[in-house]
């Protein structure tokens, strides 16, 4: 695999993780999204914090069996939902009450 481009969309920079399926290609594709954080301004600890929670956050898009493969692969959660390994799939309630949360600031 080659570098992650710096001018990139978000659904070409994290789709690609949607569909790894073993741990050795996502470590590797990890540390791309890493480098390319680091290429932008972040500190490596920030930029692996940050790649965690964009992929966390970007496996809530698709099904509940992609995320669970995604947040065990790249050791991330999503950043509103937490770990659907602990907390389950979020109920169509609990995602409005999350969005409007956000929303409104608290």
């Amino acid at each position: 695999m080659s570098e992650i481009p710096d001018e990139i969309t978000i659904g070409d920079k994290y789709g690609p993780a949607m569909a790894i399926t073993n741990q050795d290609d996502a470590n590797e594709y990890f540390a791309k999204l890493v480098r390319h954080s680091m290429r932008r301004g972040k500190k490596h600890d920030e930029a692996m914090k940050l790649e965690r929670s964009n992929l966390g956050y970007y496996a809530g898009y698709y099904d509940a069996e992609t995320r669970r493969r995604v947040e065990r692969l790249f050791l991330c959660e999503h950043p509103v939902f937490g770990a659907i390994a602990e907390r389950g799939e979020p109920t169509p309630q609990q995602a409005i009450e999350a969005g409007c949360k956000l929303t409104s600031g608290g």
